[in-house]
């Protein structure tokens, strides 16, 4: 189902503080005030589709809680997931900065609270304010370096093994604290593992399997701890 199915509130205004994006960290408070009056708060279902991907761009969404899958598909219907948005991300930016229809499409993991900005609205407010205008530019860099990451993990990568360690990398890259180890929550199934790294859920449970008796990562719940990340970094072809 779209977004306007799946939406189950949009009095949530009160709930977040706009300098939880890296977006808005350094939003004037004349900025903010002025953004709050363009955005729409809502609560969202896990499995909602925000947008999908050639779908002329709407707006954009900034994520306060819960997991975006971002992803992209070909025409036989096969799945490439780039990238996992979380809490302080903006989605759709590119897109809606440029005109251009979404490149990617988007669905909640979880059950998220997001806000969006109409495209029209959200370029007016780039427009009015110089530090939003290069604070844009900072996030579409740096969404445009995470996609290229994910292309080197699926297109350089020759064995299943490199894919899954420079996927887990990758991820384990995002915790803020400095370690030699690792705790990396992963919300997805290891079919959406799988369509991360361009493989198929058999070949990721195996692999994960192999990890597991190497000692490389150890399972709790929903949680994969890399004792060694550079033990892990060593299988991963870099």
């Amino acid at each position: 189902m779209n977004a306007a199915d799946r939406q189950t509130s949009t009095s949530t205004s009160e709930y977040h503080d706009l300098r939880e994006s890296t977006l808005f960290r350094q939003l004037s408070p004349t900025a903010a005030e002025k953004f709050k009056t363009i955005k729409v708060d809502s609560l969202y279902l896990a499995g909602t589709l925000l947008f999908t991907e050639n779908e002329p761009a709407r707006g954009v969404y900034l994520i306060h809680s819960g997991k975006v899958k971002l992803s992209v598909s070909s025409r036989g219907g096969r799945m490439l997931i780039l990238e996992m948005a979380g809490p302080g991300e903006m989605i759709g930016l590119s897109a809606s900065m440029s005109g251009m229809p979404y490149e990617v499409s988007a669905e909640t993991l979880h059950p998220s609270q997001v806000s969006f900005v109409l495209r029209q609205d959200f370029v007016r407010f780039v427009n009015c304010f110089p530090e939003v205008y290069h604070a844009v530019i900072r996030q579409i860099n740096s969404q445009y370096a995470q996609a290229c990451e994910q292309l080197r993990t699926v297109g350089l990568s020759t064995t299943a093994q490199e894919k899954l360690a420079r996927l887990l990398l990758h991820w384990s890259s995002k915790d803020k604290q400095a370690s030699a180890s690792a705790h990396i929550k992963v919300p997805l199934t290891h079919e959406q593992i799988a369509e991360c790294v361009g493989a198929t859920r058999e070949t990721v449970t195996r692999t994960l399997s192999e990890f597991k008796n190497k000692h490389l990562v150890r399972f709790n719940g929903s949680t994969i701890v890399i004792p060694s990340l550079a033990a892990l970094q060593a299988i991963s072809g870099d």
